[in-house]
């Protein structure tokens, strides 16, 4: 039997997963009301050092944006993981200048 000819069920609302997914990240948060926790990472990476913003309410472009703007700002490479961004490399007083310069309430944690 081959597979070309299976049946697939539909319905006019389309596959509610993704809709349950999009909505639970809907909508960012204004920047002045958040606070950015700047940790700092190795653990698992060979040693080399990350540097990693937690707990941003933002929705998955504006969490690429950013990720894409704090790069640039830090010479770096970097991606967005887990609604966690990580750039590569100690930067993370840099890091918290970019943020409240853009109005986030910023926590250094972590060694």
């Amino acid at each position: 039997m081959s597979n070309t000819n299976r049946t697939v069920w539909s319905s006019e609302d389309g596959d509610l997963r993704k809709k349950a997914q999009a909505a639970s990240h809907a909508k960012s948060l204004p920047p002045q009301q958040q606070t950015a926790y700047l940790h700092r990472e190795s653990g698992g990476r060979g040693g080399k050092v990350v540097s990693v913003v937690k707990n941003l309410v933002l929705t998955e472009e504006d969490l690429k944006n950013l990720a894409k703007r704090l790069k640039q700002e830090c010479g770096s490479g970097g991606t967005v993981k887990d609604g966690m961004i990580e750039i590569q490399g100690e930067h993370r007083q840099r890091m918290a200048e970019v943020l409240q310069k853009l109005g986030y309430k910023v926590k250094i944690a972590g060694g």
